[in-house]
């Protein structure tokens, strides 16, 4: 029998396709298809923008880090709102001045095409890789969940009959978000996008609400029983001093890496900065990227708070962590998934794995879209030479949303039956290359150096990041900063040796 929560997982996932198809207008053009004919709201931009940085790694592992830790997390939330100040100081204005499709035509003015390309390239190369992984991760998710869900996994094996009914489970449940994904943005573009992410982060923020709701329910003190467990053991410890680069989450990686994370993500990547150029206005592009740096402040705040919670609930029923875990060592990452699929009632169970659809959703949807207006806007209209009609670029630019989807369901399914070490390698690409990418734009923007010193800048950096990432103890946290500095430097120094050698240039 089909249980309850597949009912809702199934009607939620076709209901957003179909909301997605048809919240956005015909598409006159690319820019109505990208950038929604900059007439979006500012405040369902900084839902879209809180949306597309919850993932569902977010929504389940935050939890876990509180369970095993404590709340030295929100260190980094404070850091990444001082980096959107200093991204709605000093680029936004820059950003909304012309009529730009991606950000890296603004590298394309300052330098030249090739840097534009390059840097372009970098962004197409990172998301495809990081959010294919990441599509995997949210499928690892979500067949978890299915496996506590009456009926779902046999009626998967016999649609799919695998050697492994776990491969079933985990094929499907990628596949089905990735497609799901795929159509509405298609068919809808960034509109639809903006739109499905206000109402998914609706749903996963609702979704994380019922399980406070439950976990108090289940505590026989209720928040009593939460202050009882977790503050003897330090649960609610929010800052430490320490100065230590190989340790995360101190305050100052959380306030200073992230920072100059967030800077490099919310003010030179592709992804978020598309979100700006839907505004009306700078003023609008400005209270959107603040006021997302505030609800992402407590939504950790909330997803932390689980995790307290959590801890509280398996401290006083012991025997709910051994019925999932027999030695009582469940990974921290997935105490929120096994509490979701053994403890949360059904329809408000499939309520909450919704949720988890929507923070995977709401990301991989921003990616191809993004994706397909950098290949569309960096690469096919400048070897056209915008010469073809609105017509074919629009269709074009569909085309391309498709084939950045499969190739991320691709990377996706072949992430099955890759070894752990190679995902998370793949999973920190973005890490050095965003700080990479950052370099340039402050070469661009603080600098006279010209388009052969960016580009040896961007390859002395890119090497030292990949030395520094595979060959130190450096805490990620940190790469940005360390990216960013390394390709000002060489940058500047290579336009200095260029000088000295050929004076009349």
């Amino acid at each position: 029998m089909v249980s309850l929560d597949l009912i809702v997982i199934v009607l939620y996932t076709a209901g957003i396709v179909l909301f997605g198809t048809i919240v956005s207008r015909r598409h006159r053009d690319v820019r109505d298809y990208f950038v929604g004919g900059h007439h979006v709201p500012w405040w369902a931009i900084a839902g879209s923008i809180v949306a597309t940085e919850t993932s569902t790694i977010t929504f389940v592992s935050v939890p876990g880090f509180a369970f095993s830790g404590n709340w030295t997390f929100l260190q980094l939330a404070l850091g990444m709102f001082a980096g959107r100040v200093i991204v709605a100081a000093l680029f936004v204005p820059a950003y909304l001045r012309g009529r730009l499709l991606t950000v890296y035509q603004l590298l394309g003015e300052r330098f030249g095409a090739g840097t534009r390309c390059l840097a372009s390239a970098l962004f197409l190369t990172t998301r495809s890789l990081a959010d294919g992984v990441r599509l995997f991760a949210t499928g690892l998710v979500v067949a978890e969940l299915l496996r506590g869900v009456p009926g779902a996994e046999a009626t998967i094996a016999a649609w799919i009959p695998l050697a492994s009914s776990n491969i079933s489970l985990l094929l499907v449940s990628t596949v089905v978000v990735g497609v799901a994904t795929m159509l509405y943005t298609y068919f809808g573009g960034m509109l639809a996008v903006i739109w499905t992410d206000v109402v998914q982060f609706v749903v996963y923020v609702a979704g994380a609400l019922a399980a406070v709701v439950v976990l108090v329910s289940h505590l026989p003190d209720g928040w009593s029983s939460v202050v009882a467990a977790a503050a003897p053991a330090d649960k609610f410890r929010v800052f430490d001093f320490t100065v230590d680069v190989t340790r995360g989450y101190t305050f100052w990686s959380g306030v200073i890496g992230g920072a100059f994370l967030t800077i490099a993500t919310h003010g030179t990547d592709q992804l978020v900065v598309q979100r700006y150029l839907c505004c009306r206005s700078v003023r609008e592009a400005r209270t959107a990227l603040l006021t997302s740096g505030v609800v992402v402040f407590l939504q950790f705040a909330l997803f932390l708070l689980i995790g307290s919670m959590l801890f509280a609930y398996y401290q006083t029923s012991p025997g709910a962590i051994l019925a999932i875990a027999p030695d009582g060592r469940v990974p921290a990452d997935r105490v929120f998934p096994a509490f979701i699929a053994t403890a949360m009632p059904a329809g408000l169970r499939g309520l909450v794995i919704a949720a988890i659809f929507a923070a995977a959703m709401s990301t991989l949807s921003s990616s191809l879209n993004s994706s397909a207006a950098a290949a569309i806007a960096d690469f096919y209209m400048p070897a056209t030479g915008a010469s073809r009609t609105d017509d074919h670029y629009l269709l074009v630019a569909r085309g391309l949303t498709a084939v950045w989807g499969v190739v991320q369901v691709g990377v996706a399914i072949g992430a099955i039956w890759v070894s752990t070490r190679v995902i998370d390698e793949t999973l920190g690409i973005a890490s050095f290359t965003n700080g990479v990418v950052l370099g340039l734009f402050l070469l661009g923007t603080f600098t006279g150096v010209g388009q052969t010193a960016a580009i040896a800048g961007v390859v002395v950096g890119a090497a030292t990041m990949l030395v520094v990432k595979l060959a130190t103890p450096v805490n990620w946290q940190w790469y940005v900063l360390i990216g960013a500095g390394v390709t000002c430097v060489a940058g500047m120094a290579t336009e200095r040796l260029r000088s000295i050698r050929h004076p009349a240039h």
